[in-house]
């Protein structure tokens, strides 16, 4: 089986995702997730882990990830609003995405809450790396800065990280578009 995870190019296709995420019965949760996930580029296997005292502790927290053991500095400050707000009835050590069977939501209960969105919005595209991607490619089209962006994911180079949030795709289709050769 082949997976063709893409990010969500544009603000409808956000907003969109926002729209079904807010008809979910954690519909709160669901979005405060999306949000940090769009925002961070952190993969869902830490997203899931946060505690209110991971994403409290300063200005810009510091958390280990889980796939690579590398200490991630999180720049979260466009979102402190929206962070104090959720997390204000919390408790320090609660995680920010509980499941209601105890403890924190799972992986694939994320992936499965998408297929859901997925299949509302007509996608077959869409996985929990989506945020990520989706992270990674505004990133880019509003810098260009794909160095910080690979630093930002731990990618090797700059070719892994273009491919891994669909740009390349994108950047031949845009300088191909109105090429014309012999007419």
């Amino acid at each position: 089986m082949t997976y063709n995870v893409q990010p969500l190019r544009t603000q409808q296709e956000i907003n969109d995702f926002l729209f079904c995420l807010r008809r979910n019965q954690h519909a709160e949760r669901d979005v405060f997730l999306f949000l940090i996930g769009i925002n961070s580029g952190l993969r869902m296997s830490d997203i899931v882990k946060l505690k209110k005292q991971d994403i409290l502790t300063s200005k810009n927290p510091r958390i280990v990830e889980q796939k690579t053991g590398k200490t991630r500095i999180l720049y979260l400050g466009s979102l402190q609003d929206l962070i104090q707000d959720y997390t204000n009835p919390l408790d320090p050590s609660d995680y920010l995405f509980p499941s209601s069977k105890g403890g924190h939501l799972e992986v694939n209960t994320v992936y499965q809450m998408f297929q859901k969105v997925a299949k509302l919005l007509g996608r077959d595209d869409i996985g929990t790396h989506t945020l990520r991607k989706t992270f990674g490619y505004h990133y880019y089209k509003k810098t260009k800065d794909v160095a910080t962006l690979m630093e930002i994911f731990g990618h090797s180079s700059e070719k892994i990280t273009k491919r891994y949030i669909g740009i390349n795709e994108d950047e031949i289709s845009e300088t191909l578009y109105n090429f014309r050769l012999g007419f």
